[in-house]
């Protein structure tokens, strides 16, 4: 029997009613998992996720998207490579959004994203998306001014109280037609962020993966914490829960994610599509034919 989509329970999922603070929320998992029984764990929930994916593909019925936003330096790849690991590379898709092209900005801001969502069966990863438009546009208003936008309100809190209802409302369309949302923020602390940007300048197989532009991000440290907050807040349902996962601990962080993941996927009950009489009874015809095949 189908049953529909339950947000799993956890200490780290976002209230649905707006009183989300981000300052309560830890950087550090507080369970105190060594590094060995948080890899053991992860494992127990990638091996879930593998048989769940294998049901979800069959049955045909629900899509999947994992939506990942974080600071940088938070893990975003390394989770999603982690958590993912298991999962039969058909069935999935990742997309990493950058900058928008000339094309993407000649529509709307979901336009692109719509173009990126996983069909049914599959598993979709988005790393970052379209709370961009409410996080870093927001921080840096002036990148409104290259998104061909009709008009510019006086007061620019209208375009992001707009952005953020027309987002609750697109993902709330996206649930009604079969998708299961699940949107984490990898929430690294300033200076674990700040320990591994040192890391990898110090480490030369690392240093392909600076980028001068994120040591400059700092200075704006508190105003992401804060458009993060509102954002989580405002867009935080049932339908679309967002989890606040502590990311100073990379091994306990994929772990927490890997869990949630899983337990999405077990809430649905999915199974492997049965056989109706008629084709049954062309099955049982063909086996007899290739059991005795000389």
């Amino acid at each position: 029997m189908k049953t529909p989509f339950t947000a799993p329970d956890s200490q780290y999922l976002a209230p649905f009613d707006g009183n989300f603070q981000l300052g309560d929320c830890l950087t550090r998992d507080d369970e105190g998992l060594s590094r060995k029984r948080a890899k053991g764990r992860l494992q127990d929930a990638v091996d879930r996720i593998e048989d769940a994916q294998r049901r979800l593909f069959a049955q045909n019925d629900f899509a999947v998207l994992l939506v990942f936003q974080a600071m940088d330096a938070a893990g975003k790849d390394s989770t999603i490579r982690k958590v993912l690991s298991g999962v039969n590379p058909a069935g999935c898709h990742v997309t990493s959004f950058k900058k928008p092209s000339d094309l993407e900005l000649d529509h709307d801001f979901l336009w692109r994203h719509t173009c990126a969502l996983p069909t049914r069966g599959q598993i979709g990863v988005f790393n970052r998306s379209h709370y961009e438009e409410v996080l870093i546009v927001r921080v840096h208003p002036g990148i409104l001014e290259h998104q061909r936008l009709p008009f510019l309100p006086e007061d620019l809190d209208t375009i992001w109280d707009e952005r953020l209802e027309s987002i609750v409302d697109y993902e709330r369309h996206l649930a009604r037609n079969g998708f299961v949302i699940l949107k984490f923020f990898l929430h690294v602390s300033r200076e674990e962020q700040r320990q591994r940007f040192l890391a990898r300048l110090e480490t030369p197989h690392k240093r392909w993966k600076f980028e001068p532009g994120d040591v400059k991000q700092r200075k704006y440290w508190d105003d992401y914490q804060r458009v993060y907050e509102q954002a989580i807040a405002a867009t935080s349902r049932p339908w679309a829960p967002w989890y606040t996962i502590p990311a100073d601990d990379k091994p306990a962080m994929r772990y927490r994610v890997a869990e949630l993941v899983a337990e999405a996927l077990d809430s649905l009950s999915l199974d492997y599509p049965r056989t109706g009489a008629s084709d049954q009874a062309i099955h049982d015809e063909l086996y007899e034919a290739l059991l005795n095949e000389q």
